[in-house]
């Protein structure tokens, strides 16, 4: 599914986003992250080891939820599925984001364990801002 142009600018600010995903027994487990894009997939850095990991490793179905950092009551909310797990490039994608999201460079002691990057395609769009209402 292409990525509508509003989602992209909202992506490519500091918006928190929220990933849903499920552990063995189905029940929800849901984490606050940093993401980006690539423009065509949703880019989450993670920890190997981490319970979200696990999570898709085993069933790749996530639900998202990201806010504008200008007004966090609008949110864009979608489902899709992890498409891609990988360590090649994974620092580096965490110094990015580290960038973006702190302005400055990621602490040592958040590298000593291996950085993973989930590359999400985005199978629904539940809900959009207003457009009245939304903010830029």
């Amino acid at each position: 599914m292409a990525l509508p142009e509003s989602l992209l600018r909202l992506l490519k600010q500091t918006a928190y986003c929220h990933i849903s995903t499920l552990m063995p027994d189905g029940s929800p487990h849901i984490s606050l992250t940093w993401v980006d894009t690539d423009g065509q997939h949703i880019l989450i850095n993670t920890v190997e080891g981490y319970q979200k990991l696990r999570n898709v490793q085993r069933d790749p179905r996530v639900a998202l939820n990201i806010a504008y950092p200008s007004n966090p009551a609008f949110a864009i909310g979608l489902r899709g599925r992890v498409i891609e797990i990988t360590t090649e490039g994974a620092v580096e994608q965490i110094q990015q984001f580290a960038q973006k999201y702190l302005g400055r460079a990621y602490p040592a002691s958040g590298l000593q364990r291996q950085r993973v990057s989930l590359k999400i395609a985005v199978e629904h769009i539940n809900k959009m801002p207003d457009r009245a209402n939304a903010p830029r």
